[in-house]
């Protein structure tokens, strides 16, 4: 969320990043938000005029009152009496006023950084860098589900019966393999030194809306019916409202963090043939990487952050790329985004796995997270990025490691958490 007296100074600065982002309808916005909080400055300054009066005048009856002045003091209790009740009215609608701006300021996005590159949706992405040789075997390599059925490793009907699509039994190899892949991501990333990090996997609804914007709530989130909790869908979620109404000193900073969570997401939205299987499903597990740090470093552990995850495909041999997402493809909270896609030699292109953004002081500004520093405090800067996010990132795996006799190799990274194996054999 923008600063109120940035939008009220920088008008067309928000309205022409509206106009990147291709928001039009949200043009009108800002000239509404700024008449707004010119109304409510207006209440507010009669409303300290009034209170200022009233102590004036509360003065002077008491001076009357103790000079046997009976008949004007009561006089001005009575104007003391009309102000109040009109102080009452300036209360309740600068309330109004004041939730009025808040939900339009939600609305307003992020002003998005000078490198993001301007484009629609995802489509407009651009490639940044590639990571390990992407390779085309000599042999056919199966759908993901296939793969997996020949280890005995999936269960998608009686997933469906139970809980409808969108959900997965894994067994054997592979659910072995799915929390081998979770427990190496920890480790990796506690040994980059972050504190790994178990979350809550609800959230009360005011953490919900300091962390992601009113479109994305709901597209994603779950209600818990009955009461005022949302099962996460990611544990940054969890993990940034941590911070909620907080003031931590600089000597403290940055807050480096990897939490486990499953995550449970609507998925709103038909998707292609390629989705089908355990591309887009309603429940997953997840390590995520967060950063609470000072708004000048931000920028530099956005770059950290996002090495993190090429770094850690790439030790498990899987080919992967970095893509910048264009204006359009950003959320409203984000500044800069950059997703990592992992090399699908089935389908002879890259596929998204992870994400990383920089939201700047946004989320900050909505959970009042605050800084500590010598001249008083200050918003601080939150990041985040996916670490894995099986079983997606097993679709990934799996395609790279198959060999031509059916068998998956386990990189030499993984084999401590797969029993010492150097490969798993299909069942049939």
């Amino acid at each position: 969320m923008l600063d109120i007296k940035f939008v009220r100074e920088n008008p067309e600065v928000v309205k022409e990043n509206i106009k990147k982002k291709f928001q039009d309808k949200k043009l009108s916005l800002v000239d509404e938000v700024i008449a707004l909080d010119e109304e409510r400055r207006v209440a507010i300054s009669r409303a300290d005029e009034l209170r200022a009066n009233r102590n004036r005048l509360s003065k002077e009856i008491g001076a009357l009152m103790a000079q046997g002045k009976k008949e004007e003091g009561m006089a001005l209790r009575e104007e003391v009496n009309a102000q109040a009740r009109e102080l009452e009215e300036l209360a309740a609608k600068e309330k109004e006023m004041n939730e009025r701006v808040t939900s339009i300021m939600m609305s307003i996005p992020n002003i998005i950084d000078d490198s993001v590159p301007i484009g629609k949706d995802d489509s407009e992405n651009v490639e940044v860098e590639r990571f390990g040789e992407p390779v085309v075997p000599d042999f056919d390599i199966p759908y993901h589900t296939d793969i997996m059925e020949t280890f005995d490793g999936i269960d998608l009907e009686a997933a469906g019966k139970v809980a409808g699509n969108g959900f997965y039994y894994l067994m054997g190899d592979i659910a072995r393999l799915h929390s081998a892949v979770i427990s190496y991501a920890r480790d990796f990333m506690i040994d980059r030194g972050f504190t790994y990090v178990v979350p809550p996997f609800m959230i009360r609804s005011n953490v919900v809306t300091g962390v992601m914007s009113f479109e994305e709530m709901d597209a994603m989130m779950y209600k818990i019916e009955g009461e005022d909790l949302y099962l996460i869908g990611t544990s940054e979620h969890s993990m940034i409202g941590k911070f909620i109404d907080t003031i931590t000193p600089e000597s403290e900073l940055p807050k480096m963090l990897t939490s486990y969570s499953p995550c449970f997401r609507k998925e709103k939205g038909a998707h292609g043939i390629e989705e089908r299987g355990v591309y887009r499903i309603h429940q997953f597990e997840k390590q995520e990487m967060v950063v609470v740090c000072k708004p000048e470093e931000s920028a530099i552990w956005f770059d950290r952050l996002w090495k993190n995850t090429v770094d850690l495909f790439v030790s498990l041999d899987i080919p992967v790329r970095t893509l910048e997402c264009c204006s359009g493809d950003l959320a409203d909270l984000k500044v800069k985004s950059i997703d990592v896609e992992a090399w699908s030699p089935r389908q002879k292109k890259y596929f998204e796995v992870g994400s990383c953004s920089n939201l700047t002081d946004a989320q900050a500004r909505r959970l009042k997270i605050r800084i500590k520093g010598e001249n008083g405090n200050y918003l601080a800067h939150t990041l985040n990025n996916t670490v894995v996010a099986p079983p997606r990132m097993l679709i990934a795996f799996l395609e790279n490691n198959l060999q031509p006799d059916g068998s998956v190799k386990i990189p030499q990274a993984l084999r401590m958490y797969m029993g010492g194996t150097d490969k798993i054999m299909p069942k049939k």
